[in-house]
């Protein structure tokens, strides 16, 4: 059976390879975006669930962050803070 490969121009070359690399790395960075959004809006809904009012300076700081590590470590204190600005307190 014979196998079909495109042959069109730009096919299999460097131009071909850079495209194909970062429409890859733009996925990754895609997914990496939506996943610090998703922690952010789960952060902000634990808040909001547990009735701690959220100040706009606090709101604008969870969903402008987009370092994954930050964000957990945010998300766990969201469970036991008191106030909002708890999330952000160095140990």
């Amino acid at each position: 059976m014979a196998t079909y490969t495109p042959n069109f121009p730009g096919s299999n070359s460097i131009v071909e390879e850079s495209w194909l690399e970062g429409r890859a790395k733009g996925q990754t960075e895609g997914r990496a975006e939506g996943k610090a959004e998703g922690k952010a809006e789960d952060i902000l809904r634990i808040l909001e669930v547990r009735g701690i009012e959220i100040p706009d300076s606090v709101r604008e700081r969870i969903t402008d962050c987009t370092d994954l590590d930050v964000l957990v470590t945010w998300l766990d204190r969201s469970l036991s803070a008191v106030r909002a600005e708890e999330l952000f307190v160095e140990e």
